[in-house]
């Protein structure tokens, strides 16, 4: 799902925040990390062109020693990057901003790159980095991220059934006005104490499995396996007093039972 224009208005507000140190930063294109390490300063992230073209993909890049430039072409498109005159070329058009080469390896502002390319980058206060979405993308970037990892934080175990039931109740909660209205907005709600153990002991951050990342790919498409519901747990770790006083138990899949 895509962003809405306010966390557009948003993500381009906080990447705009002056920063008063350099520090490095998570980079992901499509929900994957970028190679290398990137970092922000005075509020612009830099990120190592070869490695943000790689993830992109169809780029060929090299160093031109006689331009003293990187040059890098996809089947469309030239690129160059001069660091001698923090300048960036794209098909003929120059775009003025801080280039330099940095142990071997040139470094370039990762929003007006990216959005010059014509594809989408966010800043995402829970990565604590950027996200980039490709112009050709199926999912939206931060989308695809946080929900795969918390389906595979709270049933990696479970069958795929029991996988998208998890990431529908996720989706479910965007769609009610009593929650946050988008994924990772919902997976980090504090409002009412934490709402998913694996923001509070960590296991969200891990990386997920293949099943996983299918669960989130097939619930952003739509698929449903438990309905209208808003509320699990798993009775073997939780006696889950709460919701069984307060909330109308609508099934169970697998190792979990889901509330309305």
């Amino acid at each position: 799902m895509k962003r809405t224009l306010f966390c557009g208005l948003l993500a381009a507000a906080v990447l705009a925040v002056p920063s008063q140190a350099v520090r490095n930063v998570p980079v992901h294109v499509n929900g994957s990390a970028i190679t290398g390490s990137s970092y922000l300063e005075s509020g612009v992230t830099y990120v190592p062109l070869r490695y943000l073209l790689d993830a992109l993909g169809g780029w060929t890049i090299s160093w031109d020693s006689r331009q003293k430039a990187a040059v890098a072409v996809s089947s469309s498109t030239k690129l160059t990057a001069t660091p001698s005159t923090d300048t960036i070329q794209i098909d003929g058009k120059t775009l003025r901003g801080s280039v330099t080469v940095e142990n071997g390896r040139t470094y370039v502002p990762l929003r007006m790159v990216t959005e010059a390319l014509g594809h989408e980058v966010e800043w995402d206060p829970y990565l604590g980095g950027a996200s980039v979405t490709t112009s050709n993308a199926a999912y939206d970037a931060e989308d695809l991220y946080w929900l795969s990892r918390i389906i595979n934080a709270e049933s990696g175990g479970e069958s795929m059934k029991g996988q998208i039931a998890v990431g529908n109740v996720v989706l479910n909660r965007v769609k009610s006005k009593e929650f946050p209205n988008t994924i990772p907005g919902v997976i980090f709600d504090r409002k009412h104490a934490v709402q998913f153990e694996p923001v509070e002991n960590g296991t969200i951050y891990r990386t997920p499995s293949s099943k996983s990342v299918e669960a989130a790919m097939r619930v952003l498409d739509g698929e449903n396996t438990v309905g209208d519901a808003l509320y699990f747990y798993a009775p073997a770790l939780s006696e889950g007093v709460w919701i069984n006083a307060n909330r109308v138990y609508h099934m169970t899949i697998g190792c979990h039972r889901f509330y309305l």
